[in-house]
């Protein structure tokens, strides 16, 4: 029998302090707006972030409580996956607009959140059973496959969900040991799928330019009849497609060293869109200032830093790979939210972890907290 570790406190105390700031600056960032914009009760989004948080946080203690070598099993590993792919067709057929939302009610779930912890156990329990043969044919043709196929799918509708699952199998099979040729090809294979998801819909290209082009030089020398410009405004909703980033970047200016303080934020009431969802760090930047921004930053550094001493401590395949995916998962969507949010990264619709609203991305992620829990308290 293994050894039983003690609670990692550490990671749990900071995954619960991000959970309840995220309650706070929830309902700081959306108690306005719900009355402007959604004509609803003040606390309306706060008390469903609630509900979700207690029942995420629930998912979350029985995961942690569960030894995770029971999930070492090929019936979890591809029923997971197998699970999430049929949400996404449903999603795909029955929401017209966005395929985003599964809806029942006044209940809602986003399919391609569930992802992430099913794309976990998979690299887990296939990189484990396939130790050592990570560059053979036999791995890498099913595993390209597999991950293409969820991740393709999931692009259709959610493409910053799509590059987090991606980015999270480049580095688990990266220190799985795969050759670097394959993992070029892999490279040049994304960067060419993701530019083919960007042109695919006009809003996503109309944000890539005004990111990486935004006065049009470049591109008016590409194509002086302005057809791919014309092309890229059809879908968007304002004429300025970094309006979004503009109003985050002021947000965090004009909150200063130590923020305008709790319910302060002007850039909330109807200047910045999203500003309890995708860009609430911008409230967050301007309610708390410099220093909350950065105590944010600080907890993801701390998560960071459990997970990769989980990796390092754990003697079994399965549970450092799957500490890892779970590590990367979390942490490189909180940097694209935060890199978005900042202007680094072009505008694309993710949340960050624990803090933004929305029920499923905050079970999704608690459920990834408490595997990576989970492998530490039963490691040997």
């Amino acid at each position: 029998m293994a050894q039983r570790l003690k609670t990692d406190w550490i990671l749990f105390l900071t995954v619960t302090v991000l959970v309840c700031f995220g309650l706070v600056m929830v309902y700081s960032a959306s108690s306005i707006i719900a009355e402007l914009k959604f004509h609803v009760n003040n606390t309306h989004f706060f008390v469903r972030q609630l509900g979700w948080a207690v029942f995420s946080f629930l998912i979350l203690l029985y995961a942690m409580k569960r030894d995770y070598r029971a999930w070492n099993n090929p019936k979890i590993a591809f029923a997971g996956l197998g699970v999430v792919l049929l949400l996404l067709l449903v999603v795909y057929l029955s929401d017209s607009t966005s395929h985003r939302w599964l809806r029942a009610g006044p209940l809602s779930l986003q399919p391609s959140e569930l992802a992430k912890p099913a794309l976990a156990l998979f690299l887990s329990f296939f990189l484990c059973k396939r130790l050592g043969a990570v560059n053979q044919k036999h791995t890498l043709g099913p595993l390209a496959v597999a991950i293409s196929f969820i991740a393709l799918t999931v692009a259709v509708a959610d493409l910053g969900t799509a590059v987090v699952l991606v980015t999270t199998t480049v580095a688990v099979i990266f220190v799985a040991g795969i050759e670097y040729r394959y993992l070029a090809v892999c490279g040049a294979l994304g960067i060419v799928l993701c530019l083919g998801f960007i042109v695919m819909k006009p809003y996503r290209l109309s944000r890539f330019i005004d990111f990486a082009d935004k006065d049009h030089k470049i591109l008016n020398k590409l194509d002086p009849n302005g057809h791919i410009l014309k092309y890229a405004k059809q879908t968007a909703s304002t004429s300025d497609p970094g309006y979004q980033q503009m109003q985050s970047k002021i947000a965090i200016g004009s909150g200063g060293f130590i923020g305008a303080g709790l319910m302060e934020s002007k850039q909330k009431i109807l200047f910045l869109p999203e500003a309890h969802t995708d860009f609430i760090y911008g409230v967050v930047g301007e309610e708390t200032g410099f220093i909350g921004a950065s105590l944010v930053l600080v907890g993801f550094v701390i998560i960071l830093w459990r997970g990769i001493r989980t990796y390092m401590r754990v003697e079994d395949s399965f549970g450092r790979y799957l500490a890892l995916s779970v590590t990367v998962c979390v942490v490189v969507q909180a940097l694209m939210n935060i890199s978005v949010v900042l202007g680094l990264f072009p505008n694309k619709g993710i949340p960050l972890p624990f803090i933004s609203y929305g029920g499923t991305s905050l079970l999704s992620t608690l459920l990834l907290m408490g595997m990576l829990l989970s492998v530490s308290e039963n490691a040997a």
